[in-house]
């Protein structure tokens, strides 16, 4: 897929401002927050039914992906929490197109699927990357645990996805 249409770094949320696991939880939450304000934003714009009804699916699963991202928050060991990360996050960062200017709207339901698809894959990537760098097993514990509920809930939307397309 062309990162053409990825435009927009998320600068307010840059990770290069993660300075703890605690940091890259609350960070987390905010991308799949904001994902899905746009993606409803645009939902209702839309001229195209079944990518308004995709957008629409999409963005009440980005929300849904919200809140258990932010049950990490309130659960996560404060021992893996406080631990600092800044040593071991990549220096590139997670971009999508977060900038709600219609963008989706301007797509098919196929690239929207794209899109959303590879922001999922980003999280799911720097997740794997962080868990073979943590120093404790309790941060160990914290990224796999976010790492599996991402991987899950990135297959779930992928077969709801493809089960939509078959209707």
């Amino acid at each position: 897929m062309a990162k053409t249409h990825i435009i927009r770094l998320i600068e307010e949320k840059s990770i290069m401002q993660i300075k703890t696991f605690s940091d890259l939880i609350e960070w987390t939450r905010m991308l799949h927050e904001d994902l899905a304000q746009c993606l409803a934003h645009c939902a209702s714009r839309h001229k195209d039914e079944r990518a308004s009804l995709l957008l629409d699916y999409l963005a009440s699963h980005e929300a849904e992906m919200e809140k258990m991202v932010a049950a990490f928050e309130r659960q996560a060991d404060p021992k893996a929490a406080q631990t600092r990360l800044y040593d071991y996050i990549p220096h590139d960062p997670i971009t999508t197109h977060l900038a709600c200017d219609d963008h989706y709207t301007k797509l098919d339901a196929a690239a929207i699927s794209a899109e959303v698809f590879d922001f999922h894959e980003q999280i799911i990537s720097l997740y794997r990357s962080l868990i073979g760098k943590a120093e404790i097993r309790e941060a160990v514990e914290l990224v796999q645990a976010l790492l599996d509920m991402e991987e899950h809930e990135t297959k779930r939307l992928v077969r709801q996805v493809e089960r939509m397309d078959d209707l």
